[in-house]
């Protein structure tokens, strides 16, 4: 058991689906921490066991972030996981701004909101880039964009927070069973390709992606900020 002094207070934005936000969520709850997480939904799709709260919540509404964080005094970990991504239509481009006012605004709009109560916790951040904060891809250039931004914007954040004890890392993803790769993985040839050039032969599943969020997020990892982990079972090393 966690010793009742040493429990964190988690949010993580983005956790209402089946996917890495759940994952990261569950496993921080059954390390026995107070977990809160949101999602665009009215009500999640999939609730982890020991979560102590759901609150929907639009990253691209600034004015409902500000509402959520008002909630808050301290806060601990903010795990920013909320994406989205739409194959083969983000060369629109209303649909390219809308990619980027979620990934990379919106992300930051809650890092900002929060940084009160982060401030106060001496807290840590982890935002969710991906394997295209560092390839490009024809068909998601938005997404691609927007996670390359993350891995910057936690490098120029971890500068503008160190002095006041707030670490700010990221995880870097790579080809994920998720919802939200669910059309790449229906391509044939996209998908096989995945898995002969990963060492482990296989796409990756969300709770591989949770323990290094969670190491992260730990006092092992206290000297540790602005650094991009990447967790893509040796695909970008291929």
């Amino acid at each position: 058991m966690t010793a009742k002094n040493s429990v964190k207070t988690w949010v993580v934005i983005g956790a209402s689906r089946d996917g890495i936000g759940t994952a990261i969520a569950r496993s921080a709850a059954k390390s026995g921490n107070r977990v809160i997480i949101t999602g665009a939904e009215a009500e999640p799709l999939s609730m982890p066991d020991g979560i102590d709260a759901y609150h929907q919540l639009d990253i691209s509404d600034s004015g409902a972030i500000k509402n959520l964080a008002a909630h808050f005094d301290r806060l601990d970990v903010l795990v920013n996981c909320a994406a989205i991504s739409r194959r083969d239509e983000e060369e629109d481009i209303d649909v390219f701004r809308h990619v980027l006012d979620i990934n990379l605004t919106g992300n930051f709009d809650v890092i900002m909101k929060f940084e009160k109560a982060l401030i106060a916790a001496r807290g840590a951040v982890i935002n969710i880039a991906s394997m295209y904060s560092f390839f490009g891809s024809p068909k998601v250039p938005a997404y691609g964009a927007s996670k390359a931004a993350i891995h910057q914007l936690t490098r120029s954040l971890a500068l503008k927070y160190g002095p006041q004890g707030v670490r700010v890392n990221a995880v870097a993803p790579g080809f994920v069973v998720t919802e939200q790769s669910k059309r790449g993985r229906a391509d044939a040839t996209h998908f096989a390709a995945v898995v002969a050039r990963t060492p482990f032969g296989r796409w990756g599943q969300p709770d591989d992606i949770a323990g290094p969020v969670l190491f992260l997020a730990s006092d092992q990892a206290k000297f540790i900020t602005g650094q991009t982990l990447i967790v893509d079972g040796g695909y970008s090393i291929g």
